[in-house]
């Protein structure tokens, strides 16, 4: 087997409702070659919907998730999902704009593999599907 065929394909639900980070999230994929598939949520209750849609992400995903949105900000996003059995397993990295101790702490206690904060990116988004691709790569992540 081919060293690209031993990896499974992995998700990226980003969830954030700032274009321009999201536009830079396409573009460092496209620097680095990664063709992972990308679905875009505008806030908590937009993911949650794809998450628990029929028709929702199939196999391995990983979460990029924001904390300021409108309707439903990531901190109450991570409540819901580490509430539901079938969503608390879900690999999450907070990628946004806060910086505070107290935010990064309450982001740890709801179990987050990760929290970047995207401040001076201008190649940061580059660093952190870096860092991406290598994790998902390494680790065995839990099926959908």
């Amino acid at each position: 087997m081919s060293a690209v065929n031993q990896y499974q394909q992995v998700t990226i639900l980003l969830v954030d409702d700032d274009d321009v980070d999201y536009m830079a999230v396409q573009r460092a994929m496209q620097q680095l070659r990664l063709l992972n598939p990308i679905v875009r949520a505008r806030d908590g209750i937009e993911a949650l919907s794809i998450l628990t849609s029929v028709d929702g992400i199939k196999g391995p995903y990983l979460i990029l998730l924001d904390l300021n949105m409108p309707r439903m900000n990531g901190f109450e996003f991570l409540e819901q999902i580490r509430a539901d059995p079938a969503l608390t397993s879900a690999v999450v990295f907070m990628l946004t704009t806060s910086s505070t101790d107290e935010d990064r702490m309450k982001a740890y206690s709801h179990h987050v593999a990760g929290y970047m904060v995207k401040t001076n990116m201008k190649d940061g988004f580059n660093h952190i599907f870096n860092m991406l691709e290598g994790y998902w790569r390494i680790v065995e992540l839990p099926s959908a």
